[in-house]
């Protein structure tokens, strides 16, 4: 754990260090502590800080979200999207360009949170509620996918307008960071964290089969609303604010996995610090391989993200991730 903070940490620095514009260490020192309003200290301070916090919170929610997708539905190729958060962000951001004229990021998030909770209900009830097992949830989560994706895409192709917006929105990027969203964000991935730190002991049951998790004394139908509330609420956030950002919560639980073994009082925190220092070097690589330009950062993890992942599958089975 202590590898993976220092990780973390060096990861951190390269974020607020390193970008298109070449900025001495000393003047990234000054843009933080002593902020003068020269041009360094106003890329330091208003650009690259407020999104590299940005990076931390979407990379953790991101992360932990995506272990406890996994744990919950006890399927290792789970991720965010699988129970249609993605999709129900999508929808209403869509939906608020198109048909409420949003413009603003900070717009966005609020639209986005509210369909990606809108979505996690349907899904509940779609998948029997309190009767709802890992493959319904699953199942529910797929058709509301493809429903809410369907609605996305006839926007879109009935609005100019919207498909011009949202093309940016959707490939996933930090590049429209600042404070007033990271302050927007930073409550809700807070709350969710907790939450799904909270329903370690009783995932650790789960995984063991419904029967055997109540036989151990777990509250099966609590422990599933509590984790859903937190994967809405992680990966709500981290859509809103960034787009989805795919693989990262897909194959971080994996290496994680490999680490701590299958106790997800271990796998969650170490989602947490992995996670955003996976998003923030991939952000880095993003601006400096395109230098002055930028590649999103979506598409970083994308691309590098499915070669790691198909390694990962190839050298374990997949009983075993």
């Amino acid at each position: 754990m202590l590898l993976a903070v220092g990780l973390l940490a060096l990861v951190t620095v390269a974020s607020i260090a390193l970008g298109a514009r070449e900025i001495p260490l000393d003047q990234v020192w000054h843009g933080l502590f002593h902020y003068a309003g020269t041009d360094d200290d106003v890329v330091i301070r208003r650009v690259r800080l407020p999104r590299t916090l940005l990076g931390l919170l979407a990379g953790a929610a991101l992360g932990v979200a995506g272990a406890a997708m996994q744990a919950l539905t006890r399927n290792p190729l789970a991720d965010p999207g699988l129970l249609g958060v993605n999709a129900g962000a999508a929808a209403a951001v869509v939906t608020a360009i198109s048909f409420f004229g949003v413009t603003s990021l900070t717009g966005y998030v609020w639209f986005a949170l509210a369909g990606a909770a809108a979505a996690s209900a349907l899904v509940y009830l779609a998948g029997g509620s309190r009767s709802a097992t890992p493959v319904r949830l699953a199942l529910a989560g797929t058709a509301a996918t493809a429903l809410l994706q369907g609605y996305t895409n006839a926007v879109q192709l009935t609005d100019q307008v919207a498909l011009d917006r949202m093309r940016f929105w959707q490939v996933g990027s930090l590049a429209t960071a600042d404070m007033a969203t990271v302050e927007h964000v930073a409550p809700f991935i807070a709350v969710g964290t907790l939450l799904a730190l909270g329903t370690a002991r009783p995932l650790n049951a789960v995984a063991l089969g419904d029967d055997t998790a109540r036989g151990l004394g777990a509250r099966l139908t609590r422990t599933r609303v509590l984790v859903m509330v937190a994967i809405t609420l992680l990966c709500g956030s981290a859509t809103a604010a960034c787009g989805p950002i795919v693989f990262i919560g897909l194959m971080v639980p994996h290496v994680v996995r490999g680490i701590t073994g299958p106790d997800m009082r271990w796998i969650l925190p170490y989602a947490a610090v992995l996670s955003p220092a996976l998003l923030l070097g991939a952000d880095v690589v993003g601006r400096l391989v395109t230098r002055p330009a930028e590649l999103q950062v979506g598409i970083v993890t994308a691309v590098l993200g499915g070669p790691v992942f198909i390694v990962l599958v190839r050298r374990r089975r997949m009983a075993e991730l």
